[in-house]
């Protein structure tokens, strides 16, 4: 399940592994660079993809760039210099140089260089596990490239990066039939872009889909396509990765000969790249190999020497690998203590990382939402204020009436004025609209993601996913209701479906909500306020179901009762209207529920707009005994 890795980093370090022989001591290069005027950064990228530059290259560049005010050499010189930092897993040292490149290009407003950064600062942090932070840096890049209308090459090829970086963030989210989606996608512009370096990392990208999906034949047949184009541009990282990933599948397959002859094809060029990651990370598919073709001396050796790689340079995947291969090392020598011992450090290992993904995943999630809940509620204090204002000049209006109509027997005038008041009273209530549909309410969206994170601390993973992706489309329902002042019932009815989903959490699943939908309803030509049913929902859910012990249940009904009208009803199976009251009485501590209130205000604003009347209606009904069984609304 560690293919994700693997595919991120083959296609971060990809880019410095390519390039044709040149002296480093000789300067001229460089000289040659200083002396031309560029138009863009993409045409110095193209400059200095011919040369193979090493550290010692590029600081020459930086100092001579900085002398002579060059902002692309330094730009590039800076990128690279992250690059590098990110290889050797140096992150701080790596964002420190990429955030100098974004400086100066935003600064000197150089948007193509500025979309290259993005994308390498998006890198960066997924490298750290900051999901968040990638998926905006990525989307920054993404909302550049989106204002330009003709997309050259080089655009295309960083509307590449940026998608494949959120695409790999689907993968690290175990989320693999979106990431196939995706790198379905990018594979079509890569073969129109006729990119082999392109191509051949999202071959091997998709392999790495099909490997988690246990597809093993169809990741095979990409592995084998990425290694061709690696093969074809001479990329010896690239060989490297795709041998190691092939063997993976082999050794699932049972072809373990095959699997040994392929990584051992790369032994001695994973030692001489100087990469410890892919060191350690051959020798542990090495040692595997062995193992299973029963050299059991050799495969211990092997491992060992790859575990003591891993620890030596903090590289925890590798670490658990080497531990879970080194417990059947253990176990093929009948040695059931140290394979149990091996065996449990693998698992501790594996554990962290999910978990520490996880609650990065959820933390992040976590500080978004506050972000949006204070931005919200700063939108709401500008309505309010402005709602303030015309009512001063409502105020003021009022007073001109009184004085013109006196002055001038204005029956006339007296219309004129009145009418305007209506106006302002009108923009008044819609902007009311605006304030409650700006405002998110944060004891549900932190309850809600308190709920979601105990399926993470009990390691239910597929749970904890599925309501996340659940709440994040109620969120960006109630995002983008906020804009619009209708949408279609059939909108607000999944919308409705999603949130009892999320409300349900807290009931451990008990609340029984069903939809009945009357057939000769055209769900999608109906219109009405965005949110509308929430508040009515959430009051059957709270005050009727929560303190009811047994079986809870919430039915919602839209029939058809005459031409130009429909009924929605809402029936649970409560404690009852009465029972809740005395629930609430009490309390100690007395709110006022302000929501329905303010749902009939945005239910009269709608039907004053559109010439539409509306009627909502409480019953309660009651059992044979005279017990309340089901409060309605109609």
């Amino acid at each position: 399940m560690k293919g994700f890795l693997y595919t991120l980093l083959f296609f971060l370090s990809f880019s410095f592994a390519f390039g044709k022989e040149y002296s480093q001591q000789d300067p001229s290069v460089i000289n040659d660079f200083l002396y031309i005027n560029y138009n863009n950064f993409y045409q110095v990228k193209s400059f200095f993809r011919q040369y193979d530059l090493d550290e010692s290259s590029i600081n020459l560049l930086l100092s001579k760039s900085k002398v002579t005010s060059n902002d692309f050499g330094q730009i590039y010189a800076y990128n690279f210099l992250g690059r590098l930092n990110r290889t050797n897993l140096l992150y701080e040292d790596a964002l420190t140089y990429h955030f100098k490149a974004l400086e100066i290009s935003r600064k000197e407003k150089l948007v193509f260089a500025e979309i290259v950064t993005l994308n390498q600062i998006a890198v960066v942090y997924r490298r750290q596990d900051k999901i968040r932070r990638a998926l905006n840096y990525h989307q920054y890049a993404l909302d550049l490239i989106s204002k330009y209308k003709l997309k050259t090459i080089d655009l295309k090829k960083s509307k590449v990066i940026a998608e494949s970086g959120i695409a790999n963030i689907y993968m690290d989210l175990q989320q693999y039939p979106l990431a196939l989606e995706k790198f379905t996608k990018i594979l079509e512009i890569q073969t129109e872009l006729q990119d082999n370096r392109g191509l051949a990392i999202v071959h091997q990208s998709i392999g790495v889909v099909h490997q988690n999906l246990d597809d093993l034949d169809k990741a095979l047949k990409h592995y084998f396509e990425s290694l061709n184009y690696n093969t074809e541009i001479g990329s010896d990282l690239g060989k490297i990765i795709c041998h190691n990933r092939i063997s993976s599948v082999l050794i699932l397959k049972g072809q373990f000969n095959e699997a040994l002859r392929f990584i051992s094809e790369v032994k001695e060029a994973s030692q001489k790249l100087g990469n410890n990651y892919y060191r350690s990370l051959v020798g542990n598919t090495l040692g595997y190999s062995l193992l299973k073709v029963g050299a059991i001396d050799s495969a211990q050796v092997t491992i060992e020497n790859a575990l003591t790689v891993a620890l030596k340079y903090n590289i925890a995947d590798n670490v658990s690998q080497s531990y879970e291969y080194l417990s059947e090392v253990y176990r093929e020598r009948q040695d059931f203590e140290n394979a149990y011992v091996y065996y449990e450090k693998s698992v501790k290992g594996k554990n962290d990382k999910i978990n520490s993904q996880n609650s990065a995943y959820v933390n992040n999630l976590i500080n978004w939402f506050d972000d949006e809940v204070k931005t919200n509620q700063k939108r709401s204090l500008g309505k309010e204020n402005e709602i303030t204002k015309l009512k001063l000049t409502q105020n003021r209006n009022v007073l001109t009436i009184a004085l013109v109509s006196i002055a001038l027997f204005g029956v006339l005038l007296y219309a004129f004025y009145g009418q305007r008041l209506l106006n302002n009273e009108k923009k008044i209530l819609m902007l009311e609209q605006e304030a409650l549909q700006t405002q998110m309410n944060p004891h549900f969206v932190f309850n809600a993601l308190n709920s979601i994170k105990l399926y993470i601390i009990n390691n239910e993973q597929k749970n904890a996913v599925y309501y996340l992706n659940k709440f994040s489309k109620l969120i960006r329902s109630i995002l983008e209701s906020s804009k619009a002042k209708e949408i279609s019932l059939s909108e607000e009815l999944k919308t409705m479906d999603i949130y009892m989903s999320i409300e349900n959490i807290r009931f451990l699943n008990e609340i029984q909500y069903t939809e009945s939908i009357d057939e000769t309803i055209n769900l999608d030509k109906i219109k009405v306020p965005p949110l509308i049913l929430q508040p009515f929902l959430e009051n059957a859910i709270w005050h009727g179901l929560s303190s009811k012990k047994g079986e809870k249940k919430v039915a919602l009904a839209v029939t058809k009762i005459g031409s130009g009208f429909i009924k929605i009803t809402i029936t649970d199976n409560g404690i009852g209207r009465e029972e809740a009251l005395k629930i609430k009485n009490s309390k100690s501590l007395q709110r006022e529920s302000i929501g329905i209130e303010l749902t009939k205000q945005r239910l009269q604003i709608f039907s004053y707009e559109f010439e539409n009347k509306f009627f909502l209606e409480y019953t309660d009904l009651y059992d044979d005994a005279n017990m309340p069984m089901v409060p309605r609304l109609l």
